[in-house]
């Protein structure tokens, strides 16, 4: 790559995704490097390993220049390659079979306030919510970080958990019931 590249953080996004769209494998690389890092880290909330999420990473950039003629530029770029990459991920791992287990392996930081859930303690901290979050049965704990975390809605989480959107919506209510009946009890 050359000079031009060093600051791949203010390079146009209609810029970019237009020549990545062309096949330009330098301006692939500015993207690729663009987003990677952080990227790697929502990886990781779903892999068992750095080895794994890494792999993740590229089977997600792979989809990501696959579909990039779809993106619109509604909405940030980081979001939309984001989004794309979660989705092959949880692809990946229900090809795996091991779309049970994510629940229990994840290691995600939960950036949500108490208010998100409406709760009654003032007391609650980010470390126990996110205990409480890793301990929801199966599905309810998984669309309730697809839908706080990585923030997707309903019909996003239906399409790609092959659920419907009622499903997802209550799947979601039951995390949050569960969640607030835990604190009561505290």
């Amino acid at each position: 790559m050359d000079n031009n590249f060093e600051n791949i953080e203010f390079l146009d996004d209609r810029f970019l995704v237009q020549k990545c769209i062309e096949d330009d494998r330098r301006y692939q690389e500015a993207l690729y490097r663009k987003f990677a890092k952080k990227m790697f880290q929502v990886c990781k909330r779903y892999a068992r390993d750095n080895d794994e999420a890494m792999d993740f990473l590229q089977e997600g950039f792979i989809e990501v220049f696959k579909k990039l003629e779809n993106y619109r530029f509604e909405g940030s770029l980081e979001g939309w390659v984001r989004k794309v990459i979660v989705f092959r991920t949880i692809d990946v791992l229900r090809k795996e079979k091991r779309y049970q287990e994510i629940i229990g392996e994840l290691d995600a930081e939960l950036h949500v306030e108490a208010e998100e859930f409406e709760l009654l303690s003032g007391q609650t901290t980010a470390e126990r919510l996110r205990e409480l979050v890793n301990q929801l049965p199966g599905k309810a704990g998984l669309v309730l970080k697809l839908f706080v975390i990585e923030g997707l809605t309903h019909p996003e989480i239906a399409e790609h958990l092959e659920i419907s959107i009622g499903t997802s919506k209550s799947q979601l209510n039951r995390a949050r019931t569960l969640i607030k009946a835990s604190l009561k009890s505290e």
